[in-house]
């Protein structure tokens, strides 16, 4: 059974999947036909092989520069910067966003060790610089708990030195929530972040 352990091990390295879903998908995987399981290696070794960071803005693509950064019809005045490649997905479900984007790969954590230079708050910093006044607004789209709120802050503070807004995304309350089922300190952050109806 080294073998089954091994990939059960292995199964639980990655994001969000604990001991039991790794044991479920670890069986799953045992018991699906060999093309399958040979289907799902070959396409990890290919994505693997193939993939690369664009050269602009840090997202995963297959080429030089990502689809998005290569759009002549994005407005190329507005940066939205990201934690995760995630991130900018699902911004991008929305629909309601038409900039371009800088992908972060992480967030600022002094107790794990994560500082500025661990993360791609440099190149963000160069681009806007080398932007000219090209960029107009960042909008800072880091998640809403303690590494994303010290991550905003320090870029706010980087960026600062160039004419350009920055702007921070909403957060509070969501589309479609009860007052009642949600945490204090969500309520809290909506009241103190309210706008003018």
């Amino acid at each position: 059974m080294k073998g089954v352990d091994r990939l059960i091990a292995a199964l639980k390295r990655l994001p969000g999947v604990g001991p039991k879903q790794a044991e479920r998908l670890a069986i799953h995987l045992l018991r699906a036909p060999r093309g399958e399981v040979e289907g799902l290696s070959e396409a990890l070794l290919q994505a693997k092989a193939e993939t690369r960071l664009c050269a602009r803005c840090g997202d995963f693509t297959d080429r030089e520069t990502c689809r998005l950064c290569s759009d002549p019809g994005r407005d190329q005045s507005l940066l939205c910067v990201v934690e995760e490649p995630q991130d900018a997905a699902a911004l991008e479900r929305t629909r309601a966003y038409r900039g371009l984007y800088h992908v972060l790969h992480g967030a600022l954590s002094p107790l794990d060790g994560v500082g500025p230079d661990r993360i791609k708050a440099a190149e963000l910093i160069e681009r806007v610089r080398a932007s000219a006044g090209a960029v107009k607004e960042v909008v800072l789209a880091t998640d809403p708990d303690a590494e994303g709120e010290a991550t905003a802050l320090y870029l706010a503070q980087q960026l600062k030195a160039f004419p350009v807004k920055i702007t921070r995304i909403a957060q509070g309350v969501p589309m479609g929530g009860d007052l009642d089922y949600i945490d204090e300190r969500t309520l809290s952050h909506a009241l103190s972040g309210r706008r003018e109806f």
